[in-house]
């Protein structure tokens, strides 16, 4: 079995521990306070259940909690920051002082990140790679946090119709560049980036299988990966109709293939089986790389 060699990076993150990334993949369990999630059917909108189910999380063997108050699925309705903030706010307080992992606030929007870091996230994961908000890049400059830049095209609304590639590998390298110097002119240092393909996202199916298979080529950029493939519809499109709870067998199959390919992190619903999935995989890796 081949496995790509994976560099090891070391990410800075506010108030704790950084982040090493590259001698084991990273677990990031995903928590949706969302009332119309398409993963959980909003499960977690309320904050005492959120918190049980971060500690559950964090007992399967979660690296780092990533909480989010708006679907990003097609077809969902945007809402506005003060919205987002009261989902968003007491599901962090809740949570942040029951779990020792750090935690990502998952919004392209600089008034709900400000309020998480207050609240005691440490990492922004930004699904518009800094393009949104032109106020996020600077406010995640200016206090030390670390960001996720995640590939996708257009505005919230027309971004899951924007598919039109010629090489989607060589493309999304291009668009993730473009993302990385909107965050340097804001002066966020290198070091505190990390960079998503962003499967699903302005993407059709055969796209996000493409990154996938291309993820050797993205490693290339230098930057540690994260990578969501988890439960996301174009699975389906190889097993065929499923609904999201029934893709975690196709899940850990990209999975498996994101980590044998240099992902330094992975992005989960179901963090007890996808822990397992993971352990595996990096053990194929080391093996690999000591043969």
């Amino acid at each position: 079995m081949i496995a790509a060699p994976r560099r090891s990076f070391t990410v800075p993150i506010p108030g704790r521990a950084p982040l090493v990334l590259g001698p084991r993949t990273l677990v990031m369990g995903v928590i949706n306070v969302t009332p119309d999630s398409f993963s959980d059917g909003g499960r977690a909108i309320d904050p005492l259940r959120a918190r049980d189910i971060a500690q559950a999380m964090e007992a399967a063997g979660a690296d780092i909690l990533d909480i989010g108050g708006e679907s990003t699925r097609p077809g969902a309705e945007p809402v506005g920051a003060a919205e987002e903030l009261a989902r968003v706010v007491p599901a962090l307080q809740a949570i942040a002082p029951s779990v020792a992992i750090p935690i990502s606030i998952d919004s392209y929007k600089a008034a709900v990140a400000a309020a998480a870091l207050d609240e005691g996230a440490a990492i922004v994961n930004d699904i518009s790679g800094f393009g949104f908000d032109p106020q996020l890049g600077a406010l995640v400059a200016s206090r030390g946090a670390a960001a996720i830049l995640m590939h996708t095209r257009g505005n919230f609304e027309t971004m899951h119709e924007r598919t039109d590639y010629g090489d989607v590998v060589a493309e999304v390298i291009v668009e993730l560049q473009e993302a990385l110097k909107r965050a340097a002119d804001c002066g966020v240092e290198r070091t505190q980036l990390i960079i998503d393909p962003g499967l699903g996202f302005s993407k059709r199916a055969a796209h996000s299988f493409a990154v996938l298979a291309g993820l050797t080529a993205i490693a290339e950029m230098g930057l540690p990966i994260l990578i969501g493939p988890s439960r996301k519809s174009f699975l389906a499109s190889a097993t065929g109709p499923l609904s999201s709870e029934d893709r975690d067998w196709a899940t850990a199959a990209a999975i498996t293939a994101s980590v044998l390919a240099g992902a330094h992190i992975v992005r989960v619903h179901n963090v007890e089986k996808m822990v397992h999935v993971v352990r595996v995989a990096d053990r194929l890796r080391l093996a690999n790389a000591a043969s």
